[in-house]
């Protein structure tokens, strides 16, 4: 199975509360909610069609707390019509990595790195399992510090990067300064109506230096 990271960032980078004002105020982040205004029907319909590709997903343990504040008690459809990423989040399996979860309460979740597990092993096992019926890819949604630490273990095949043309000047950044090095390869890309910039990378092993002269 693939293992795939969807993120939405800013200009600068930033990664952090795209949400809503609360959504993580974490580090003193007050800038929170800076997504709204450029939604639109171009980024709705990437974000189903990722999500319509899901077999399962893979959690850090803050936006999993996030997540399961909202999506449990979410509406599965609007008008009669299905919301894709409510039903995906609610049906199919949540594997969170933290070392400190004991009871999830969202059904249908599993922790990960819990007991000594090795995270390591248990992202590369879960990668094993063929297909499902419904999607073929573990998502990573969020989570900038497991994105971060999943390029550095070399085990994540695909960055989607929905990057909003706003800029910040403070919060949490998805590769930080100290981030391991790591090349990437372009693939698709798009743009919606209200300026958001999607782009699709996948790894290439660590980055060539050499000069641009001669």
């Amino acid at each position: 199975m693939r293992l795939t990271a969807t993120m939405f960032q800013t200009l600068d980078g930033v990664v952090q509360g795209p949400g809503a004002p609360d959504e993580d105020r974490s580090g003193g982040f007050d800038r929170g909610g800076w997504l709204a205004p450029y939604a639109d029907e171009g980024m709705n319909e990437v974000v189903t069609a990722v999500f319509g590709r899901a077999a399962g997903f893979l959690l850090g343990r803050r936006t999993y707390d996030i997540f399961a504040a909202f999506w449990p008690s979410a509406p599965r459809e609007a008008d009669g019509v299905p919301d894709v990423v409510a039903q995906r989040l609610a049906d199919l399996p949540k594997h969170v990595v933290s070392t400190s979860l004991t009871d999830p309460t969202w059904a249908g979740t599993e922790v990960v790195g819990r007991d000594g597990e090795d995270v390591r092993t248990a992202v590369e096992r879960l990668k094993e399992a063929p297909p499902s019926s419904v999607g073929d890819e573990l998502q990573v949604h969020g989570s900038p510090t497991l994105v971060t630490w999943l390029v550095a273990q070399g085990l994540l095949d695909e960055l989607r990067l929905l990057t909003f043309p706003v800029v910040l000047g403070h919060g949490e950044r998805l590769f930080p300064t100290g981030s391991a090095s790591a090349a990437f390869t372009l693939g698709d890309v798009r743009r919606t109506g209200s300026g958001i910039v999607v782009t699709t990378y996948r790894p290439a092993g660590r980055p060539v230096y050499r000069s641009v002269a001669g």
